[in-house]
């Protein structure tokens, strides 16, 4: 009786570690598209699923230029991420309109130009990041998030996405770009998942503590 007595007096005078604050998050939006289905033929598809995940290698900054591009460490499975705050900007390139570049925080870090280390197919260097541009279009109108693809690709099928969602990027044109904007009022998340095969975007919100 006596043992039972002090151990409830030493847990009331050290009742352990406290419990650490944590974050649950919702599932805004998912979208993905097969890398082997970015275009008919299997060459070009390859140029396209390259430049894609070049395009995210600059935008996690695991590539800073082309010296840092190798291949096979390119086209590995891989996950990357960005947050924006409430009000905060996502532009695919740092060539922005005037009214959509006051609050920019976020760009992919490139021009999708060959002196980066981009491939071209024959026609254009840096084909298919308008795949990209548009996966992430889509997933940011389906989470509800403001934004704006001032010239659609509606001249060229994207395999797996809704003609609506097609995005044109021209860089250097501010005309050729994707603007995402935070409308929330917690932090929202774009996480992407390269799985060997498919790429996947998560558009994640921060929707409560726990403890």
């Amino acid at each position: 009786m006596f043992t039972n007595l002090l151990l409830v007096l030493a847990l009331i005078v050290n009742p352990g570690p406290k419990a650490v604050l944590g974050t649950s998050d919702v599932t805004l939006s998912s979208r993905s598209f097969s890398m082997e289905d970015r275009y008919n033929v299997p060459s070009v598809n390859q140029v396209f699923k390259d430049n894609i995940l070049l395009g995210l290698k600059y935008m996690d900054g695991e590539v800073k230029s082309k010296a840092d591009v190798s291949w096979p460490e390119v086209e590995k499975p891989f996950e990357a991420s960005f947050t924006l705050n409430p009000g905060e900007e996502f532009a695919f390139t740092s060539h922005t309109l005037p009214d959509y570049s006051k609050n920019v925080v976020k760009t992919m870090n490139t021009d999708f130009m060959w002196n980066e280390g981009y491939k071209s197919d024959g026609f254009l260097v840096g084909d298919g990041v308008c795949h990209l541009a548009s996966l992430v279009y889509w997933a940011a109108k389906d989470a509800g998030l403001t934004a704006y693809a001032p010239s659609n690709h509606n001249f060229a099928k994207i395999n797996d996405v809704p003609r609506e969602f097609g995005v044109a990027i021209m860089s250097p044109s501010p005309l050729g770009n994707l603007y995402i904007i935070n409308n929330k009022e917690k932090p929202v998340t774009f996480e992407f998942n390269f799985d060997g095969t498919n790429l996947t975007i998560d558009v994640k919100m921060v929707s409560s503590q726990i403890t």
